[in-house]
């Protein structure tokens, strides 16, 4: 698609050049560019202030060898990065993903995702993210926890709870962020809110672990109701078992919905009668496979491939919660075809650019992750908050607070795209609304002479 604006054309032209073959990125930073062609049109103070230009550019963008020995006595040798994309509202804020597909350009994709994603909690958080090309699968917990000692004595000097506060991500759940909160603790000799995700007896808040799958059902929960509809008696599909898919389910699962199909690396699992995400949960929590359901429930079915979920199985509600690009156009086809009402995305941009215009041209309702899978990093900025007061909430008070998030995140979104000409177009509002605030702050904060 290409720019009305020249300016912003221009812009981007630029970009591309100074980020060559980093497809994530420019894919991610060209989306929210499109959405925002209206606002910067409607406000000179935009091309002004150069807020375009800064805003696609990284503050700070740190790579650095992580060298650890594993249980054999090898030496092994990572790449670690972490990106301070923006600042304008608060301290960075974002994930640490351990996986060995991260690279440069997802690290900065994920960071710049990041800025309008807090932007829309209405939290004082600003934009970053980290990782590492480390694949915890199949390592033993004491070279999980030599790896993180070693992620940790580089990054720590990059991070404090006014400065940057890291969380978990893909790969990096509860035991990663402990190793790594015991070692800032160890070198710092200080005990802060730095890492976020902690355990409940550390300074974790309730609700932290079920927040992103969770909060993307109190999105889809108001999204299906602006049609009349809710999850009950909806068919529902998930890609992903770990932690956002894990969860969601539980909560569609209590709002009345079935879950019939969820998938992980290897391929789905299908259950006519509803999957259990009592079983899926007890799966995650040892990091075992998707098709370990079987053991559990044998009448239910296994096929190997996880994109042929979205190619066999009927479903009204589809929450892609794995990894980005996972939807193409084919894939996005086929989930319309098969009947879907409602795309909600609970990971950071799982479709293609082709696979979203497919669903806006079949008229279903679309999430975009910026928005819909906000819960997760607004309930660690109230896990933020519980540390610095020195108070722990009890679980409902966290989960209220994050489904009125959730709520006032949908609001935001709808009300963004009614203003600036966009209809019902949640994922232009997401842009729209995550951008102003943070625009609004750079241009009053100015540009060092």
């Amino acid at each position: 698609m290409a720019f009305r604006s020249e300016y912003l054309a221009k812009v981007y032209e630029d970009i591309e050049k100074r980020n060559p073959g980093e497809k994530e990125f420019l894919q991610a930073v060209k989306e929210v560019f499109i959405s925002l062609e209206p606002v910067v049109e409607q406000n000179p103070n935009i091309e002004k202030w150069g807020i375009m230009e800064r805003i696609a550019e990284p503050e700070r963008f740190i790579q650095f060898r992580v060298a650890w020995v594993d249980d054999s006595g090898k030496v092994q040798v990572n790449r670690g990065y972490r990106v301070q994309f923006n600042s304008a509202i608060g301290p960075y804020k974002g994930g640490l993903r351990l996986h060995p597909s991260v690279n440069a350009s997802i690290i900065k994709f994920l960071g710049f995702e990041q800025v309008f994603k807090n932007s829309l909690t209405s939290l004082p958080m600003g934009g970053g993210k980290g990782g590492c090309d480390f694949d915890p699968r199949g390592k033993s917990d004491l070279e999980i926890m030599r790896f993180c000692q070693s992620f940790m004595t580089e990054l720590y000097r990059h991070i404090g709870p006014d400065t940057d506060v890291p969380a978990g991500d893909i790969g990096t759940g509860a035991r990663e962020i402990g190793y790594m909160f015991g070692q800032y603790k160890r070198i710092r000799n200080e005990w802060t809110g730095t890492l976020t995700g902690k355990g409940l007896s550390y300074g974790g808040s309730l609700a932290r672990t079920e927040a992103t799958g969770f909060g993307l059902c109190y999105f889809t929960k108001e999204m299906l109701a602006s049609r009349g509809e809710s999850f009950e008696g909806k068919r529902v599909i998930i890609s992903g078992s770990g932690n956002v898919g894990t969860y969601a389910n539980k909560k569609a699962t209590q709002l009345g919905g079935k879950v019939v199909a969820q998938s992980d690396v290897s391929g789905y699992v299908y259950d006519e009668n509803g999957i259990d995400y009592k079983i899926v949960e007890k799966i995650y929590q040892h990091r075992g496979l998707i098709s370990e359901y079987l053991d559990y429930v044998p009448t239910a079915k296994f096929v190997e491939g996880p994109r042929n979920m979205w190619l066999d199985v009927k479903a009204d509600v589809v929450l892609p919660c794995a990894t980005q690009n996972e939807i193409d156009e084919e894939a996005a086809k086929a989930i319309v075809a098969n009947g879907a009402m409602a795309v909600a995305e609970g990971a950071n941009m799982p479709n293609f650019p082709e696979a979203i215009k497919v669903y806006k041209e079949a008229g279903i309702l679309y999430a975009p992750g910026k928005a819909a899978n906000a819960g997760g990093v607004a309930t660690s900025g109230l896990e933020m908050t519980q540390n610095s007061e020195r108070l722990s909430w009890t679980f409902d008070e966290v989960d209220g607070k994050l489904e009125s998030i959730m709520k006032n995140i949908y609001k935001s979104c709808v009300d963004a795209a009614a203003e600036y000409g966009f209809g019902y177009d949640l994922e232009a509002g997401a842009n729209i609304a995550g951008f102003k605030k943070v625009a609004e702050a750079m241009i009053a904060q100015g540009v060092a002479y």
